[in-house]
């Protein structure tokens, strides 16, 4: 049985890299990587709000914001590596 928190990590985690593909107009083939990246920080973000107390806004026992941050910090840890690794001259 999958809990609810799951779900919504899944969620959450595709409209943070929505959101992100949006602004920044391309992500090229890290979409995956992204997406991963941030379905398991949205999840990680709930867990840890959860541990800390951290609820401003809930959606049940799911903290959204704590999971929308964990989400981001997730696509922002993907695109750092993917900056700081070697570049092979494609855009």
């Amino acid at each position: 049985m999958i809990g609810p928190a799951f779900v919504l990590a899944v969620l959450v985690g595709i409209f943070t890299t929505a959101l992100y593909a949006l602004i920044r107009g391309s992500v090229g083939g890290r979409l995956p990587l992204l997406l991963l990246a941030a379905i398991l920080g949205a999840w990680a973000g709930d867990s840890l709000g959860e541990r800390l107390g951290f609820d401003i806004i809930r959606l049940g026992d799911f903290r959204v914001l704590a999971a929308v941050l964990g989400a981001s910090l997730g696509i922002g840890l993907v695109s750092v590596v993917a900056a700081l690794g070697p570049q092979d001259g494609r855009t």
